[in-house]
């Protein structure tokens, strides 16, 4: 039987040489005249890893990692596939990273040839639909909201019952929107999903057009992505050759324009409608006039992707994962000064503390972890006593803080909270849709009163107009955006004040 190698073709691995790796195992093989089949897969999601090259045997798939295309010629000397290499991992299912992840999301993701949809239906893809089209709409909804799913793109809304809002509303036209305008730094989870595995999004999108009425999809991807969109277009014709499209609902991908303000669901309608994207005023919400004015469920990718292990296993198997009302999994990103950054897909309810030390190995630099941002850059800043927090919702806004989506940046003891608070500000400043003036002017106010208070002037006085700032902000802000600016500031102003007061010199010089 001819050698499966295989290699990701995920944007992380390919930044990393995973292209050139795959070419010179082709190339390799065929100077020596060895059949050998490369596939190209998505990322298992231990990036630190990357590239990772694996190959089949029976007893699973051998690692070897991290591959450069030069070592390539001495891993088929020391007898490649078999593991008697410097850069031999073992088994890759029973390395530590894999072995303590409970995958559902993202259980074919590294697996699978995210173009073949056979090999999708192989492993157990098409399942879920298969299950929902012979269920009516309302046992559909039904079995989404029994399942405890929530809104895994930040707001932490129960899917299920946005889903029977829209299933109520009473329409000729209904659409499904897919939210793929991931713009949160420290996240990549929606592209490694897409990249990996997109007919799990394709189900997703198609249970829910059967659970709603909708008769068409679209899927708002970020335009700094261009593998996923490569991707996904490729994978939307055998989709709807093989029958997980057409019968009634189809997909279209609209590429967005660059703006971080469309990942707001109702920005993001108004730039499909081929406007500005400028958020617009609730109510109405989008569940009952989004698109076209029309009955909308808009959804995060990992959202939709949750739903057709649901209705393939059971709502009961997805929540009695999970703690609390946080029901299911949570693909944690980590990033920043991390040792092994990456994605992990474990139940909610973990604590920062494991995942940042037993998954990510700890700071990069060595240095102590004096500082953690879960969920974007409108996230909290949380210090290191408070690491214990579990990841869940109800965990993280009992410390002040939100989940987001599961974008974890960690930094060392050598990080200035003040200029971090500014960033924040700066951040705002620069993506604001302008609608409102508490955003629009408020960011801007701040990063000068930041600057003020770092440069030493004025302190007490800046530092009370900070206050007001973040209040006026916080209450009067037309949308999260600038709702959310002043979480981080004052969540480092609360944890780290000593680094608002320090002598300015030393905070120029930082």
């Amino acid at each position: 039987m001819t050698p499966r190698v295989f290699v990701p073709g995920d944007a992380a691995a390919v930044s990393m040489g995973a292209d050139a790796v795959a070419a010179a195992v082709q190339s390799e093989a065929a100077r020596q005249g060895k059949a050998m089949e490369v596939v190209r897969t998505g990322s298992r999601g231990m990036l630190w890893l990357e590239p990772l090259l694996e190959v089949a045997t029976p007893a699973g798939r051998l690692g070897f990692g991290p591959v450069r295309a030069g070592d390539v010629a001495g891993l088929f000397e020391a007898g490649f596939p078999a593991d008697g290499h410097a850069l031999a991992l073992g088994l890759v299912e029973e390395l530590p990273w894999m072995a303590r992840q409970t995958r559902h999301t993202f259980a074919r993701v590294g697996i699978v040839d995210p173009l073949s949809l056979d090999d999708y239906r192989a492993h157990g893809g098409l399942a879920g639909l298969a299950a929902a089209r012979a269920l009516a709409p309302e046992e559909i909804v039904a079995r989404v909201t029994a399942s405890g799913l929530r809104g895994r793109g930040g707001a932490g809304f129960p899917t299920g019952i946005k889903w029977r809002t829209v299933l109520g509303a009473p329409a000729g036209e209904k659409y499904i929107v897919c939210n793929a305008d991931e713009g949160d730094s420290g996240t990549f989870a929606d592209r490694m999903l897409i990249e990996g595995d997109p007919f799990t999004l394709i189900e997703g999108m198609a249970i829910a057009g059967l659970a709603v009425g909708a008769a068409k999809g679209f899927v708002y991807l970020r335009s700094e992505y261009p593998h996923a969109e490569r991707t996904l277009r490729r994978a939307l014709a055998p989709a709807r050759a093989g029958g997980l499209l057409g019968g009634g609902f189809d997909i279209e991908l609209r590429i967005g324009g660059g703006s971080y303000i469309c990942g707001e669901e109702t920005a993001l309608l108004e730039s499909l409608e081929g406007r500005r994207g400028v958020v617009r005023a609730k109510p109405p919400l989008p569940a009952l006039a989004g698109l076209f004015g029309k009955p909308t469920v808009v959804n995060n990718v990992l959202s939709l992707a949750a739903v057709p292990a649901i209705l393939a296993h059971g709502a009961e198997a997805h929540a009695a994962l999970g703690t609390g009302r946080s029901l299911g999994t949570l693909a944690v990103q980590l990033a920043g000064n991390i040792r092994q950054g990456g994605l992990f897909e474990l139940p909610f309810g973990i604590s920062l503390r494991e995942v940042i030390e037993t998954f990510g190995g700890g700071t990069r630099s060595g240095r102590p972890v004096r500082a953690v941002q879960v969920g974007g850059p409108l996230g909290a800043y949380l210090p290191a006593s408070l690491l214990d927090t579990p990841l869940d919702y109800e965990a993280l806004a009992g410390v002040d803080g939100m989940l987001g989506h599961g974008g974890i940046v960690v930094f060392d003891d050598t990080v200035d909270m003040a200029r971090q608070a500014r960033f924040a500000f700066e951040f705002c400043a620069k993506e604001s849709c302008g609608k409102c003036t508490p955003c629009r002017i408020g960011a801007t106010r701040g990063v000068e009163t930041m600057d003020r208070i770092i440069a030493g002037t004025e302190r007490a006085g800046n530092l009370a107009v900070l206050d007001d700032l973040a209040t006026l902000m916080t209450d009067a802000s037309l949308c999260a955006m600038g709702g959310l600016t002043p979480l981080p500031v004052l969540s480092a102003l609360r944890h780290f004040p000593e680094d608002f007061h320090r002598p300015a010199h030393a905070a120029a010089a930082g």
